[in-house]
Formats: structure tokens, sequence, C-alpha cells
């Protein structure tokens, strides 16, 4: 064989057997940059949970907040997210996942400006409530994202990455909360987001994969009655427990009782819906089940220590 029918059968061999390699080799820093993409935006979502808690004796003096108002700082980001984390994934299916990661990004960063700038306590709830739903949209299609921008072998070593990154949020947010607070102020605890979610957009933009939309998702539409019941359910909670300076009134019995019905109203939604946000079946699982019910009572301890700690600690 000459040297012309070698380079021939060579390129022959690169088309075929040596493209994938290329291309694997091509995709690794691409899939590197992705998955950075995606450890910041946890990092990101875990601080909003956590950072603020460190600044709420500060927030109750300077809106003359009492403790049962000023928990709304914290209710209302986490409400925000419990609520439609669930139904992100679909509305990913549906308009696009890297165009609503994009959305949710710019939502997260403009709401963070708009909590440092606040002059009114309405005014910062509302921005937090608006926070959570750029974090429920990061937190959600971040691990969506995970098996596009890894291999398939390498999937479980990053969706461990990305919870080590929002573990890690969530310890750094009072200690980095409390600095910001005692050398500048606490409206740096929000405008801290405006950087990060800058260089977040940008990457996002640059190295996620635009997989556009999913047409079977588009026939199946959204659960747009179960999102509500929900919402109205964890508020409806969420209001009985904190209205009020310490007693629990009618109205608290009544919002409680509304949100027992919201509760029952949300169960008969996910039987009806042809695209359920959560497929009650999957609760027969004794494990399941159990591991949901440690999951709640672990997270429960955790969010009650970190929005009474503060308080005590002042």
């Amino acid at each position: 064989m000459d040297g012309k029918e070698t380079g021939k059968l060579q390129g022959s061999t690169d088309r075929m057997g040596g493209a994938s390699i290329t291309a694997d080799t091509l995709s690794k820093p691409s899939g590197r940059a992705a998955l950075m993409v995606l450890a910041l935006l946890m990092l990101m979502a875990s601080l909003g949970t956590s950072i603020a808690n460190v600044a709420l004796p500060k927030l109750a003096q300077v809106f003359d907040a009492s403790f049962q108002q000023v928990q709304w700082v914290v209710l209302a980001y986490l409400l925000s997210i419990t609520s439609l984390i669930v139904s992100v994934g679909r509305l990913g299916d549906i308009f696009g996942r890297r165009r609503l990661l994009l959305c949710g990004i710019l939502v997260f960063t403009l709401a963070s400006v708009l909590a440092g700038i606040a002059t009114a306590f309405w005014l910062l709830v509302s921005a937090r409530a608006l926070q959570g739903l750029g974090a429920a949209v990061m937190i959600a299609l971040a691990l969506a994202f995970v098996s596009e921008a890894v291999v398939k072998e390498k999937t479980g070593s990053a969706m461990g990455m990305l919870g080590t990154m929002s573990a890690i949020g969530t310890a750094l947010g009072p200690t980095l909360g409390g600095v910001l607070i005692a050398a500048l102020s606490w409206r740096y605890i929000f405008l801290i987001n405006i950087p990060l979610g800058l260089i977040a957009l940008i990457f996002a933009r640059r190295w996620l994969p635009d997989n556009g939309t999913t047409p079977a998702a588009q026939k199946t539409g959204f659960d747009g009655l179960g999102t509500l019941t929900l919402a109205s359910a964890l508020a409806a909670y969420a209001l009985a427990i904190t209205l009020g300076h310490g007693s629990f009134g009618r109205t608290n019995l009544l919002l409680l009782g509304i949100a027992v019905v919201a509760t029952f109203a949300f169960v008969w939604a996910e039987r009806q819906a042809a695209a359920p946000l959560i497929h009650l079946n999957m609760l027969h699982d004794a494990r399941l089940r159990h591991g949901l019910i440690m999951s709640m009572v672990v997270s429960t301890i955790i969010m009650a220590t970190l929005v009474v700690g503060p308080f005590y600690l002042a």
C-alpha cells in the first residue's frame, strides 16, 4: 500500500470510528464549562435560602416588623420554590429548557436588585417571592441539564457535585451574610447576586445546549390547577402559622382550614390531571414514602434553627 492509499484508509477510519473520539474530545471542555454553570446556579439558589436568615434581626429593626412578619422574608422565597419547582420541568419541555433557564436567571437577578433597594417591607417580601420564582427555575433545570452536560457514566458524580454545591451555599450563606452586614449593609446580601447572576447568564447562554421544545409536552400541557391548589395550601398554612403575635385565633383557624381544603383539592386535581405535577402512585412505595417523611422532618429542623438562631445569637 502506497502513501496515498494509506492516507485514504486513515481518512476513512477517522470518518467512521474516529469521529466519535474526536467529538467526545471536543465536547469535554464544553461539558465541564456547562457543569460549572450548573454548579454556580445551585450555589446562587442555596445562598438565597440561607443568606437572608442572619439578617432577620436587622430587618426587623429597620422595617419595625415583628418576628412573625419578618419570617416572610424567608417564607416568601421558600414558598415560591416549593410551589413551582415541580412545574418548572414541564414548562421547560414546553418552552425550551435553556430559554426558560435564562429567563429564570434574569428574574432572580432583577429580583435581587429590587430586594436590595427596597424601602418598604412589603416590597422586600414581594421581591423575595419573585427571587424564589427564579431560584425554582434554576434548581429544577440545573438538575435537568445534567444528562445533557455530561456523559451517562458521569451523571451520578455530576449530581453529587450539584448537591455538594447546594450544601456549600446553604452553609456559606449565614457567614457571608454576617460579613456583608457588618462591613457594608444588609442590602448587600441581596445585591451580591447581581455579579453572580450576570456571570451565570452570560455563561449559560454560551455553554448550555439549546434543546428546543418537546412536542409531547406541548400536547399534554401544564397542570395549572395542581400548581394553584398546591400554592394555595402552602400559603394558607404559612399565614395560619405566622399571623398574630404568638396567639392562635379564629383567623388562624380559618386559614388552617383553607390549607386542609386546598390540600384535598390538590390531591383530587392530581388524580384528574393528564400530566400531574406529582404521580401519587409513587407514594405507594414504602421506602420512598419514609424517605420523604424523614427529609421533611430534617428540613423542618434545619430551617427552624436558621430562622430562630440569628435572633438568639443577636
